[in-house]
């Protein structure tokens, strides 16, 4: 049931889309991201943008050719996806 305090908790609209993750939800979703893979380069992307990235994709049902600009590439997105 949608109280006053649920309204605040679940209020979207300062994201950048509908889909992005808040720092609550995210503080929960970085612990299951695993680490870089040792000996190589250093990770250069942001994990947190290659999440929101996903979570669009899969809350709007569109394809990956689709992903707006302002989100990493569709290629990276759909590594880290596919991973």
């Amino acid at each position: 049931m949608w109280t006053t305090e649920n309204r605040g908790r679940y209020d979207r609209s300062k994201l950048r889309y509908p889909s992005d993750l808040t720092d609550e939800e995210w503080s929960l979703v970085v612990p299951l991201i695993p680490a870089a893979k040792r000996g190589g380069n250093k990770r250069t992307v942001d994990v947190r943008a290659v999440v929101d990235g996903i979570m669009y994709i899969l809350s709007t049902g569109r394809q990956w050719a689709a992903l707006p600009k302002d989100l990493p590439p569709r290629s990276t997105v759909n590594s880290y996806f596919l991973r």
